[in-house]
């Protein structure tokens, strides 16, 4: 039998001393949800987390910035439209457009804030079915030469779990013929399309690859024992999500594919 980690006990299953001096940067705004799980997974990929507060007029010294999922000031005018005026996420537009690209992964409300911030292309609204959901989600990856994606194969099936009210990813034709001539939609709902997304888009990309934004969660599915199953013989396992963690630190570091 598998021994299991005790709950809230961190432990990195890919200890290499070198991704341990990967600094990844944790975003918190009021309302954020998610961002302790993230940091979580940062620490169980082998990194360092490091927490960044919204109202912060630095990046500091961080490789990379996650922007967690959550409800960034309750989502009172549009999902994200508040947090993209904060302070750092001005520092953030810019490093990640400047010419040493800064990664960027926006997960849930970070992926609703990184479209209102102009990082990413089109619009979230809420899911055409207008009701909450909360399920472990398949997807396929459809690009594996992000930042975030380097440790999956294109094709690859996992899974994830999702939860949202507003996730429905809407652009117009040209913006989608566009990322999908570009190979920028790096992932697409498998089974089922959880909340009317076009094209069955779950995350794209920036056309330089360092910015990655997609509704499900990651960061609930790095821990054996901890994550979603295989559903109906399609997916992975439940540490399917590690792989976004895994994959930025080893960009960092200089590690090949």
């Amino acid at each position: 039998m598998t021994e299991l980690p005790l709950i809230g006990e961190a432990v990195a299953v890919a200890a290499e001393p070198r991704l341990a001096g990967a600094r990844i940067g944790v975003v918190t705004f009021p309302g954020t949800l998610d961002d302790r799980d993230a940091a979580r997974a940062v620490r169980l990929a082998g990194g360092t987390a490091v927490e960044l507060w919204h109202g912060d007029s630095g990046l500091g010294d961080v490789d990379a910035v996650i922007i967690p999922g959550g409800f960034s000031y309750g989502d009172y005018l549009r999902a994200g439209a508040i947090a993209r005026f904060a302070p750092l996420m001005s520092r953030i537009i810019d490093a990640a457009n400047s010419e040493a690209k800064l990664p960027v992964l926006g997960i849930c409300n970070g992926f609703q804030i990184l479209t209102e911030s102009h990082l990413l292309p089109g619009s979230m609204i809420k899911n055409d079915h207008l009701k909450f959901l909360c399920r472990d989600q398949v997807l396929r990856v459809e690009n594996s030469n992000t930042a975030w994606t380097l440790d999956y194969e294109a094709g690859q099936e996992i899974t994830i779990p999702l939860k949202n009210q507003d996730g429905q990813y809407i652009a117009d034709e040209k913006t989608l013929d566009a990322l999908e001539a570009e190979g920028r939609v790096v992932f697409r709902y498998v089974g089922f399309n959880p909340n009317g997304s076009r094209r069955d888009i779950a995350g794209i990309s920036n056309a330089a690859g360092n910015v990655v934004g997609l509704m499900p969660h990651p960061e609930h599915a790095v821990e054996v024992g901890f994550g979603p199953e295989s559903l109906d013989g399609i997916g992975g396992s439940d540490t399917d999500g590690l792989g976004f963690f895994t994959s930025v630190l080893t960009k960092i570091v200089g590690g090949d594919k």
